[in-house]
């Protein structure tokens, strides 16, 4: 048994928090079933954080049949009762921002000045956002499309969603899958990540303390192959939302196609950044060291390929270079950290082995290890960026999810948006250009969910996130994402009150 050391009980006291257990189910806590524990580590030393029993079939059969039960009441609800509770939700996560923050920075490595700024004042955000759009769930008003009928179209809930979410923003990641979905009027079983659970965890217990009814969100924290394919399998669940890498996705698809569920997928990115001969050079030397270094790389719509016409190419490889070294590594709880560690010592190694491999054919311009000293113990690994590999390398082709920057040539604009396209992945890019033609044909042009003009990374509630090709279908946030959580129905009144319709004679009799 991995006992949490004093530091991480004073950084977030999870052991404490979570003594009655890492599921949530019909309102309370619960152990796990399974017979096995997992210890969450604190990336940034090494130290246990909680260990805590997993999740086994049985715990995801019980937190189905709350969520099963718990339907009828929470669909049946009126709009304006479930946007009232989700108002009041917003209301219980702004008040315990910084307990949100403390527990993503310990599980996750993120610095706090991230966690405090974006991860979860986004969730925040998202919250209150989803608490208007649950009153503007409607559907075509009437109309006489056959000239002896009256249809409409209704949008209804769809049942028990089951959906999987990723160690990378545990907090954002549970409320992009659950928000849409209870605000529809779904119920849902998220399972988080069992490296990351701590904020899922919050983040139900805060929805139950808003007054929203037991079952309405439950969470059962345990590995995919047992918990995670067992709840995509499920008779009872009826949609699987799912974010994560390709290969699983291709995994979760095969069982819910078997079931024939509706699926949703975000998978993985590897987004270029195309800087064109007219582009502010500060503007976009600076966007390329934050958009690839947020969340340490870990992120799937990091910038991850910067293409840059050749006028400018090796001064931006030099001035990218120079400021990725300004980047100050740290403890995530310490003021001045810019940086934390990887998720954990097996990611930190899987990205080492990309940047080692990549040095037989590319130029490693800084960054390349891992630091020494006082940070040793952690996860960490310094900004790298690589120069002068060719297209079809694993490091420009292949998504690392780590700190590492490759960067590219191209010589005409064809050739700048040929090269963005030129990867499986479709999720996000950008394009830097003061010319709104130039920019607008990227936008055109460049396969992604997302393309930024003159910027990277920033979203917002309103509009939707999701990827192309094989980044995967479907939106998070927005009122899109209603579409995900919601059956059409169309409804069609005649209004003859003729007992014998003119179509009937093609079944009997003549006209």
């Amino acid at each position: 048994m991995h006992h949490p050391d004093t530091a991480t009980q004073d950084r977030f006291p999870a052991q404490d928090r979570f003594a009655d257990g890492a599921q949530y189910i019909a309102g309370r806590p619960a152990h796990g079933t399974s017979g096995h524990t997992h210890t969450v580590l604190d990336p940034a030393t090494g130290g246990a954080v909680l260990t805590y029993a997993l999740a086994g079939t049985e715990d995801v059969d019980a937190a189905v049949a709350a969520a099963r039960d718990a339907f009828p009441g929470w669909a049946g609800a009126a709009p304006g009762e479930r946007a009232d509770a989700l108002h009041r939700f917003a209301a219980v996560l702004a008040e315990r921002a910084e307990d949100f923050a403390r527990a993503e920075s310990l599980q996750c490595g993120k610095p706090l000045k991230l966690t405090r700024e974006f991860d979860v004042p986004g969730t925040i955000d998202n919250t209150a956002f989803f608490a208007g759009a649950a009153r503007h769930l409607e559907g075509r008003s009437a109309g006489e499309y056959s000239g002896d009928h009256t249809s409409y179209v209704r949008r209804e809930p769809l049942g028990v969603v089951g959906s999987i979410a990723p160690w990378n923003y545990p907090l954002q990641m549970a409320a992009w899958k659950i928000l849409p979905a209870i605000a529809a009027g779904n119920t849902i079983v998220l399972k988080p990540a069992e490296l990351t659970p701590l904020t899922s965890l919050m983040f139900a217990r805060a929805a139950t303390d808003a007054g929203i009814p037991d079952g309405v969100i439950n969470i059962v924290t345990g590995t995919g192959k047992e918990a995670g394919e067992h709840l995509v399998g499920h008779p009872d669940v009826v949609m699987t939302s799912f974010t994560g890498s390709t290969g699983v996705g291709r995994r979760v698809a095969e069982i819910a196609t078997a079931t024939v569920k509706r699926l949703h997928l975000e998978l993985g990115g590897k987004a270029p950044f195309v800087v064109f001969d007219d582009a502010d050079l500060d503007a976009a030397v600076n966007g390329a060291v934050a958009g690839a270094l947020i969340n340490t790389g870990q992120d799937c719509t990091a910038a991850t390929r910067a293409y840059v016409q050749r006028a400018h190419y090796e001064e931006f490889v030099a001035r990218t270079a120079a400021l990725m070294e300004t980047v100050r590594l740290g403890d995530p709880f310490a003021a001045g950290t810019d940086l934390g560690p990887l998720i954990s010592h097996a990611q930190r190694d899987r990205v080492a082995g990309f940047v080692d491999r990549a040095r037989a054919y590319a130029r490693v311009v800084t960054g390349g290890e891992a630091p020494q000293g006082e940070l040793k113990d952690g996860a960490y690994y310094r900004p790298t960026l690589i120069a002068d590999a060719p297209q079809d390398s694993e490091i420009v082709q292949s998504e690392i999810f780590g700190p590492v920057l490759a960067v590219l040539p191209f010589d005409t604009d064809d050739e700048g948006i040929a090269l963005a396209n030129d990867t499986p992945y479709g999720l996000a890019a950008s394009a830097w250009s003061r010319d709104v033609y130039r920019a607008n044909r990227a936008t055109r042009e460049i396969k992604a969910g997302c393309v930024w003009v003159n910027d990277h990374i920033p979203i917002i509630s309103e509009m939707p996130h999701g990827g192309y090709k094989s980044s995967g279908f479907g939106k998070d946030m927005s009122a899109y994402s209603f579409e995900e959580y919601t059956q059409l129905k169309h409804v069609m009144f005649d209004n003859t009150a003729v007992v014998r319709k003119d179509w009937h004679r093609t079944v009997f009799g003549d006209r």
